[in-house]
């Protein structure tokens, strides 16, 4: 006989450590930065480890939920502003930054909104993401130049959650799609589920390292009313990797016409990486989906959902 386990499930990974609201932060940017005292605060967006405020109408601030997220909001500060003029699409570049203090334990910090819709949310067809795919390949061209990690990586860390190894991201992959398979929303794919198999015995790309995003999927790139892409959000996994880690996105984001403007856009992606690439795009994907599907967000588990089949299309 089994004993049911005791007490409460266990929480989520993306439960917060530590929650922020708009008045605790309208307290702390005031106290930080007294000429932002008395602008309003209003809550932007939640992410597994960001809670972001929009001040003033104006600025964006981001606060650690968890202590895992501290050292991405650090390396942020860094390096956001030395590589910002170097590419052709907005990134934030914290304007006002703050250390940990009695009041809050975490650095955190504020830029220049950025307007956009994410991805996600906008959800537009695969047939009208073909300029914006071409976008994001120059800006990916750009942020991976061998002559910019020269110049402002030397402070990253390399990879450091390992996601330019297929091997490993395979095997982080399939718990996620059980969950999917438990929580109703996904089917299991032969497909799918025989790649991540492959993906096993696979070894990271060779090449040097680059600066990537590292964590770049459909929440991170937003877009303007005409639906091009107007800025790259988020970069709290910024790290030298091999260029895999961003080239995900061409994988779970875009198809067929939209995904050859993005890969024309680049440049040549030889067969390691193109592996590498959508092995993390299912993983990505897969991610974002059981976050979606746990918490309630239908458009997002959509896009996500689509990721997945995306990811081995031709």
């Amino acid at each position: 006989m089994t004993t049911p386990p005791q007490g409460p499930p266990p929480a989520p990974e993306w439960a917060p450590e530590r929650e922020v609201t708009a008045e605790a932060a309208a307290g702390l940017i005031a106290g930080r930065f007294p000429g932002l005292a008395g602008a309003p605060v209003e809550p932007l967006a939640i992410g597994w480890d960001n809670t972001v405020f929009l001040v003033g109408g104006e600025w964006v601030f981001r606060f650690p939920r968890r202590r895992i997220a501290v050292p991405g909001v650090e390396r942020e500060i860094a390096v956001l502003s030395a590589i910002a003029p170097r590419l052709p699409l907005p990134i934030p570049v914290p304007r006002f930054a703050a250390g940990p203090s009695e009041e809050f334990p975490w650095p955190f910090w504020g830029a220049r909104m950025i307007p956009g819709r994410e991805l996600a949310e906008a959800g537009p067809g695969d047939e009208d993401r073909t300029v914006l795919a071409a976008q994001v390949g120059a800006f990916l061209r750009a942020l991976h130049d061998p002559a910019l990690a020269a110049e402002a990586g030397s402070g990253l860390p390399h990879d450091p959650m390992e996601r330019s190894d297929p091997a490993v991201r395979a095997a982080r992959t399939l718990p996620r799609l059980d969950s999917l398979v438990r929580l109703g929303v996904w089917e299991r794919d032969p497909a799918v589920m025989g790649f991540l198999a492959e993906a096993g015995d696979r070894h990271p790309p060779a090449g040097d390292p680059v600066i990537v995003h590292g964590d770049l999927h459909v929440r991170h790139v937003l877009l303007d009313p005409a639906g091009r892409a107007a800025g790259v959000i988020d970069w709290g996994d910024v790290c030298l990797a091999d260029p895999a880690v961003d080239l995900a996105i061409a994988y779970a984001g875009f198809a067929g016409a939209a995904r050859a403007a993005l890969l024309d856009g680049y440049g040549p992606v030889p067969p390691d990486r193109e592996a590498a690439a959508r092995v993390l795009a299912l993983n990505l994907s897969a991610t974002l989906a059981e976050w979606a599907a746990s918490t309630g967000r239908a458009t997002l588990l959509a896009e996500a959902l689509a990721g997945i089949g995306r990811a081995l299309a031709g």
